[in-house]
């Protein structure tokens, strides 16, 4: 950052310094040079002097480029912002060129992976867009073995420093780890700069500057081969994408199985993949478009299912795609289903059976009537006969279909060559005219039956295709709703088809590891189940869905149709991301209290061995002092030596009582002993017990306050704790204040301090456990004080809440149930 700002002032650059940490490296001061700097803002918080940007007087000074080090710094309260990256805004706003730094573990995206890796919280973040918003982000990289010399040669940390440091957060793993994440983080931004300047310069041709692989699929048996094959390949180019995509038909239609598209989709994200779906009528089109918007290099594509005869007259989706692929090379992937056709299931007829009978007999009996009509009227021509046949054929046809149409078309064309057409009465035409006009007569009924049929059909399959999308959007709109989407999901799975009961159900160990036993009775496991009698093993239901090798959807109450089916199998597979989900949930619940047992007791074993110890040395130098017989201590000297011993000794019994009182809390175990209590009495003892840094806290408690009922004892705990943390938080000459007021039932009493206060979004943060909210030594307990408070009062049918002060400064409310009348006090 230095050496560009000197780059820039040598240019003519007007650079200014508005703040840079050197941590004391005189490397790093030295760099610093002619450079003009901003002189620093003093704040004091808490009794102590920090220094900060002056934003203000770098908004004054206007420079072109200012440096401000450190991105992800917190300011001291009272700072104009809590971030310095805000601070960067407000410059950048006012048209000042910044240049800045940050450490990869402050990215906001990744700092839980750094935790994860690392056993550190960072604190402080910086949200990504504003980093990836910077017109250029320069990666300062460094092996770790070359960065721990460096830290051993003493130009990073002082010396009483460095074998601890290196010893924890600079261990090399953790280092490395760090490095790659930088890496692959610059590697992203650097995509999306490249995609932005593609699309600002019109360029759709592939750069190869990154290995993407799109694997084409079509809800066929071989998705799953692909896939497998895609993966690889992308696994042999280090970092390479994979992605999946389904072409599906524009007018909407289902045409892929939806349940196979779910597995194929499921095990793409297993593999690290992602699965989308385009609309296109043209698939090698959209294919292509899709490779190209993405920049993928490679495209995987499975060998043609059509048999060699069908191949002849269309090339095929692969062989179009491959010709017209330019950059992006085609990978026709065999697999078992090459050359065995595509297996359509049964079409299923366009028109009902009732229509279609009623077809057949107006056919049967419509054209002879129109027959007998026509010969009624001798004037007609043979032309006006054949119109009025065809329509006879047209009304058949919109009646019946296809079938009745074809009857109606051939019996149409036999009368009017038997009745209207010279010679009469014989199937013989003299004519060539007469000839032709009922060949038209013929192709024209033929091709408007089809079309009439063909549009019958596509009528009803766009009805089916949006019922199972309603059932499918209903289906998923109850799983989004239910706290247990397994059983939600089943629920409305049932609902919807009308089903007695469904289960979910799972191969035990040992069947899995012996296939040859999947059929006994006793091997399955019920994973999920909802309705009546659900059932137990595959053959105890109607329907059974297999999902994989493991779990299989067991239906009863109906056998479902075969267009139902596929919606089943859509949501089987979904049950099976649902249970695998459900699984994760129950093994990270099982860990999380291991988790918190593992941070409470770390956090224990840190604040507590300072806590305890620093006590215990204090009383044990004091004693050890009386017992000396080489020194003669003053009357003055010796009180001293014992109220020291005597504090400290107070300051240990504290806290292990409210360690154990804790203990009791989570355990449950707190025995609370509530009565008729006056805030009037409780007050001045918790002060009292406070000892003389209470002596300045203002009291407003009223005379006719009603009483709390409580456990006096733990009042009393509550009092001096929230007390306490008030004082210490307080500014010189600014005690805090104790109000109380009656409300609805409850007595709500008031700590009032007017200190820097705590950001909202940390208030919860003060009531955990082992937590010292901005304190920065390690003077002021283990952080159990607002805690305990917190359990004690719930305790006893309160609550402690915190609020802003007017002015600044923190309240912390207690809430008590107030005391039946004439229930006296104690």
């Amino acid at each position: 950052m230095l050496e560009e700002a000197h780059r820039r002032a040598e240019r003519g650059t007007d650079v200014v310094i508005g703040f840079v940490e050197t941590h004391g490296r005189k490397h790093t001061a030295a760099m610093i040079g002619e450079l003009a700097q901003v002189p620093r803002r003093a704040m004091t918080y808490r009794g102590a002097e920090f220094t900060e940007l002056d934003l203000d007087a770098v908004l004054a000074r206007r420079p072109e480029v200012a440096v401000v080090d450190e991105m992800a710094h917190t300011n001291v309260p009272g700072s104009r912002n809590d971030k310095r990256w805000q601070d960067i805004q407000e410059l950048l706003d006012a048209g000042i060129t910044v240049l800045t730094t940050v450490n990869v573990q402050h990215l906001e995206s990744i700092n839980d992976v750094v935790t994860q890796i690392t056993g550190t919280v960072q604190r402080e973040t910086v949200p990504d867009e504003i980093v990836r918003a910077a017109e250029q982000v320069e990666l300062v990289d460094m092996t770790p073995e070359a960065l721990r010399r460096r830290m051993a040669h003493g130009n990073i940390y002082r010396p009483d420093k460095i074998d601890a440091a290196l010893g924890n957060y600079f261990r090399v793993g953790n280092l490395t780890a760090l490095r790659e994440l930088a890496l692959l983080w610059l590697a992203d931004k650097v995509d999306d700069q490249l995609d932005a300047y593609r699309a600002q310069q019109g360029i759709s041709a592939t750069w190869e500057a990154r290995e993407r692989v799109v694997v084409a699929l079509t809800g066929g048996p071989e998705g799953d081969t692909l896939v497998r094959r895609a993966a690889r390949i992308a696994a042999r180019g280090r970092g390479a994408d994979l992605l999946a995509v389904h072409v599906a038909r524009s007018d909407g239609l289902a045409g892929a199985d939806p349940a196979r598209l779910a597995r194929q989709r499921v095990l793409v994200e297993s593999l690290g993949g992602t699965y989308h779906q385009v609309l296109g009528a043209d698939v090698p089109a959209a294919l292509l478009d899709f490779a190209r918007g993405v920049n993928a290099t490679q495209l995987v594509l499975g060998a043609s299912r059509r048999g060699r005869f069908a191949q002849l007259f269309s090339p095929g989706v692969g062989v179009t795609t491959a010709a017209q692929s330019g950059a992006i090379d085609v990978h026709l992937v065999t697999h078992p289903e090459v050359g065995r056709g595509r297996r359509r299931s049964a079409v299923p007829a366009a028109l009902s059976r009732r229509r279609r009978l009623a077809g057949f007999g107006l056919a049967v009996l419509g054209m002879p009537v129109l027959t007998a009509l026509l010969a009624l009227l001798p004037d007609l021509t043979l032309t006006n006969d054949i119109l009025l046949f065809l329509a006879g054929v047209v009304g058949v046809a919109l009646v019946g279909g296809l079938w009745p149409a074809l009857l109606a078309a051939l019996g149409g064309s036999l009368l009017l060559n038997w009745f209207f057409t010279p010679p009469f009465h014989t199937l013989t035409i003299a004519e060539a005219d007469n000839l032709l006009a009922l060949g038209v007569f013929v192709a024209v009924a033929v091709a408007v039956s089809w079309v009439v049929d063909v549009a019958a059909r596509r009528t009803r399959e766009a009805a089916r295709a949006s019922a199972d999308a309603q059932t499918l959007a209903t289906v998923a709109g109850g799983v989004l709703r239910g706290e247990r989407p397994l059983h939600a999901l089943l629920d409305r799975l049932r609902e919807t088809f009308g089903l007695r009961a469904v289960s979910v159900l799972e191969l035990a160990a040992e069947a899995q590891r012996r296939p040859d036993r999947a059929r006994e009775e006793g091997v399955w496991r019920v994973v999920a189940s909802v309705g009546d009698e659900p059932p137990c093993s595959p053959s105890a239901g109607e329907t059974n869905v297999p999902v994989d090798d493991r779990i299989t959807v067991v239906l009863c109450g109906r056998r479902l149709e075969a267009a139902d089916r596929r919606v089943v199998e859509a949501f089987a597979a979904q049950a099976a991301v649902a249970v695998r989900q459900e699984r994760l949930a129950e093994e990270a619940a099982a860990a999380r209290p291991l988790a918190e047992a593992d941070r409470m007791r770390t956090a224990l074993l840190a604040a507590v061995s300072h806590d305890l110890r620093t006590p215990l040395a204090s009383a044990k130098a004091a004693v050890s002092s009386l017992r000396s017989p080489d020194i003669e201590f003053d009357v003055e000297d010796r009180d001293e030596l014992l109220a020291t011993a005597d504090e400290s000794l107070d300051r240990l019994g504290r806290l292990v009582a409210n360690l154990l009182d804790m203990s009791r809390l989570q355990a449950g175990a707190l025995g609370v002993r509530a009565a008729p209590i006056g805030l009037e009495d409780a007050v001045p003892r918790a002060l009292d017990e406070i000892g003389p840094a209470a002596a300045d806290v203002r009291t407003d408690i009223p005379a006719d306050l009603p009483a709390v009922t409580a456990d006096p004892g733990l009042l009393e705990r509550v009092l001096v704790n929230v007390v306490a943390n008030a004082l210490r938080h307080s500014p010189p000459g600014e005690p805090p204040r104790i109000t109380a007021s009656a409300h609805g039932g409850r007595v709500e009493l008031r700590v009032i301090d007017t200190g820097p206060g705590i950001p909202e979004d940390q208030w919860e943060h003060v009531f955990l456990p082992f937590q010292r909210l901005g304190d920065r030594d390690n003077q002021t307990g283990v952080g159990l004080g607002l805690a305990l408070s917190r359990g004690l009062a719930e305790a006893m049918g309160g609550s402690i809440t915190p609020e802003t002060t007017p002015g600044g400064g923190l309240t912390m409310v207690l809430r008590l149930p107030a005391a039946p009348p004439g229930g006296g006090t104690g």
